[in-house]
């Protein structure tokens, strides 16, 4: 069991990572959202503000005329109303359109995209009023106000300056032609929404490193968490270590039944054993059907006996054997003199029907036959 009150001090892993964006937990920074959207409007308004103005001057002209006819048939209202109101879109959509596309952007500058299914789903969690109050007074929602109040000095003051040093110029849009003014007036309008952005930047440049910080900290594991998630995605390593044990003898239970149909065994005598075993035409030489030390070599001792299976004692052949061939393979070229002698005795064993029995074959030194070295003392 974890132990709740242990400090996470650890960063994040990729899992806990993939995890917490499928749940809708992303760094967010709505300030440098603010910016954006209020940026790419103030930029489009001063690039088109002249095409803008002229198209917002046509449409206040077409307003205050009166068509006499509408004037005495009221079923033709609606479709006036309906087409001023398309007018006045049409004159508002590019502004529209680059708001919203800067809107989609704006999140790929801070932790992406992302659609989580988990995100919308209803957490009544958050319904506890204890929860709520903890939310309310951490150290977060401290950090979230006291951004909103400075921003809100910050940009209203920005403002009031930008407003204030144009107030020559907004005096004077009383006494321009109405096309000029227009243009004149979204011209003032987007330089003020340009130094509110500065601000805005200003505060975003601020509030993005805390997002990263506060995501990073939100998302810090204890040493528990992470070695249960290790647990977890790699396997509980008591349950990995039985069931290798379980591999392990189920491998060993077929290389024992393999062993009663060797020709010979070669012993060390008491540490190693090779079941050897040659089919011709089958195999360019004898493969190696089981092996072992110690106890498995006992048990492969024992059950070559009770098969009444030949066995050799050759110490050098036997360590060579078990360091230098794998289970199922033929054995290497350099073996195949000692071998040859083992099997020759064995062949002629079977053969023999009294008489002098076949001297056991001495079996020299072979490469990789050397004894284990002594452990130090």
């Amino acid at each position: 069991m974890s132990d709740s009150t242990e400090e996470k001090t650890l960063p994040a892993t990729e899992k806990r990572k993939r995890d917490a964006r499928e749940k809708g937990q992303l760094p967010r920074s709505r300030e440098l959202s603010t910016a954006v959207v209020m940026g790419a409007g103030a930029a489009l308004m001063i690039a088109w503000g002249d095409t803008l103005g002229r198209r917002a001057f046509s449409f206040m002209q077409s307003g205050l005329r009166f068509d006499a006819a509408a004037l005495v048939d009221p079923s033709r209202m609606a479709s006036t109303i309906g087409n001023a109101m398309l007018s006045g879109l049409l004159i508002v959509a590019p502004i529209m359109l680059a708001t919203f596309f800067a809107a989609l952007v704006a999140p790929m500058l801070i932790g992406g995209w992302n659609l989580s299914s988990k995100a919308l789903q209803p957490d009544f969690s958050r319904l506890n009023p204890i929860t709520g109050l903890g939310r309310m007074f951490s150290t977060n929602s401290l950090v979230e106000l006291g951004k909103s109040i400075a921003k809100f000095l910050i940009v209203g003051l920005v403002a009031f300056i930008s407003w204030w040093g144009a107030r020559g110029e907004l005096l004077g849009l009383g006494v321009e032609p109405s096309g000029q003014a227009i243009g004149h007036g979204l011209g003032l309008v987007a330089s003020s929404f340009i130094w509110m952005c500065a601000a805005l930047g200003l505060i975003a440049f601020i509030d993005v490193p805390w997002q990263l910080f506060s995501y990073a900290k939100q998302l810090k594991m204890s040493r528990q968490e992470v070695k249960q998630e290790y647990k977890q995605s790699e396997g509980n390593p008591e349950v990995k270590g039985r069931i290798r044990r379980m591999q392990a003898e189920l491998s060993q239970r077929r290389m024992m039944d393999k062993v009663p149909g060797a020709d010979v065994i070669v012993t060390n005598p008491t540490h190693y054993a090779v079941a050897l075993k040659y089919t011709a035409g089958k195999n360019r030489a004898p493969v190696v059907i089981a092996k072992g030390v110690d106890t498995v070599a006992a048990a492969i001792r024992e059950l070559a006996g009770e098969h009444r299976i030949p066995m050799i004692e050759a110490p050098p052949l036997a360590r060579a054997l078990y360091r230098g061939c794998d289970l199922d393979d033929e054995i290497p070229a350099q073996l195949y003199a000692a071998v040859a002698q083992v099997l020759t005795y064995v062949f002629q064993l079977r053969a023999w029907r009294g008489g002098d029995r076949p001297l056991l074959p001495k079996v020299g030194d072979v490469p990789g036959g050397e004894p284990d070295p002594l452990p130090p003392s």
